[in-house]
């Protein structure tokens, strides 16, 4: 038998190295189709994933109430000033954009004072609710109904020319005069003097509220003469 030689035993060393390392298994990565499974999460943790969802909607169901309540009258349940001043805004960019047309209507109720003198506020807030009932029938649901501050109101009424708003505002005026209340015995009525400004593509939402409040003044101090 011949005597191996130094060369032939690194050849034969070579040879079963490589025969070794190709009778290793290698590791099978996993397709990209099928991502590694995640470790279970702890018992205790799915609660509390529902217990923190269901937290969050009702924070943010909280947050949406309040800022509805921010633009809306407490009393009423229509806008208040600040509500019915971003609708009247909203309203001029579109129509300045599309071109379009509306009417603002202001309505001061009158004699609500002396109401509240004589029968107290609850009794100014039972005409209040009265003259909001009536605005609210008299007007579209695209329309806007808004309460500016103590007796005030304001109407923006879409897609109306001067002549319909101003017949509007007279139907108004008539419907809350015929309303009749009785305190401590007695009836009394209230009333409502209205003012109107046309909404177009030049409008500016300032310029209109103190175009249709002068009106206003007008028509409440003409109805004061008339009486």
């Amino acid at each position: 038998m011949k005597k191996k030689t130094k060369a032939t035993a690194r050849r034969g060393a070579k040879r079963r190295k490589t025969v070794m390392a190709q009778r290793k298994v290698t590791p099978q990565l996993p397709s990209r189709a099928s991502p590694p499974r995640l470790p279970v999460a702890h018992n205790g943790a799915k609660p509390t994933i529902r217990r923190l969802k269901t937290e969050l909607a009702k924070a943010a169901a909280r947050i949406e109430q309040l800022e509805a309540s921010a633009d809306t009258d407490f009393l009423l349940d229509v806008h208040n000033r600040r509500g019915f001043e971003r609708e009247l805004n909203r309203s001029i960019a579109y129509i300045k954009r599309y071109n379009a047309s509306g009417a603002l209507i202001m309505l001061d109720v009158d004699r609500l004072k002396p109401i509240n003198d004589e029968f107290g506020h609850a009794a100014g807030d039972q005409v209040l609710k009265a003259v909001v009932a009536v605005l609210l029938r008299n007007v579209r649901s695209s329309d806007e109904v808004g309460r500016l501050g103590g007796d005030e109101f304001a109407l923006l009424l879409w897609n109306m020319n001067e002549t319909d708003a101003k017949a509007k505002a007279a139907s108004l005026e008539k419907a809350i005069d015929n309303l009749s209340f009785t305190f401590r015995g007695r009836t009394v009525t209230a009333g409502a003097s209205t003012g109107v400004a046309i909404l177009g593509p030049h409008t500016e939402a300032g310029r209109a509220m103190e175009q249709a409040d002068s009106a206003m003044y007008v028509r409440k101090a003409q109805r004061r003469h008339e009486a």
